[in-house]
């Protein structure tokens, strides 16, 4: 598996320059918009540095993307069947967090995420990584603390939980197993 998070890796330093050279943004501009410094973003690109899921929440947000369509876009498999050996893994540097693209390339208004957070392991994310999307939360295996804003919701494996109005949050793991959870995305038509 190590040797696809590497390749995805420079697939997605690729995608974010070119995300940005579309839109036709400078790295200032696109730093102004992300929160994230042109220093990084430069790195970033250069894949000097691998970005933790922090900073590509930040960027896709100012893309308008979620960070799961930004890296599906640095690897898009064709067809309606999404096998699990081929489907986009990418593993934060920071935290160890692993997430896997699960649902097929379609135009469905949904996005299937698998995420796999190493036991006390806590990953923020900024409300503009979910801006346009409504999605839900559910936890297959262990237990998650997820926080957003001021409210803190406990789930156990089986539970499920709608997320409220696009706000700060984070994904925390206080357990001494690694916690499995999907993160299903609704996009907006």
């Amino acid at each position: 598996m190590d040797t696809k998070v590497y390749s995805l890796d420079q697939r997605i330093s690729d995608r974010i320059r070119l995300e940005r050279e579309i839109r036709g943004w400078s790295l200032s501009e696109l730093a102004e918009r992300s929160g994230v410094s042109r220093t990084m973003i430069h790195k970033i690109e250069r894949a000097d540095s691998s970005p933790t899921a922090t900073l590509l929440a930040r960027l896709s947000g100012a893309f308008g993307l979620t960070m799961s369509t930004l890296i599906a876009r640095a690897e898009i498999q064709e067809g309606r069947l999404s096998r699990r050996a081929l489907q986009p893994v990418w593993r934060d540097p920071q935290s160890g967090y692993i997430r896997r693209h699960v649902s097929p390339h379609s135009d469905l208004p949904l996005e299937l995420i698998e995420v796999e957070l190493p036991a006390g392991a806590d990953v923020p994310m900024p409300a503009a990584a979910y801006a346009m999307f409504r999605q839900l939360i559910w936890v297959k295996n262990g237990a998650l603390t997820f926080t957003e804003g001021e409210e803190t919701h406990v789930l156990a494996a089986g539970d499920c939980l709608e997320l409220g109005p696009p706000t700060d949050c984070i994904f925390r793991n206080g357990g001494e197993a690694p916690c499995v959870y999907a993160v299903i995305l609704i996009k907006s038509r």
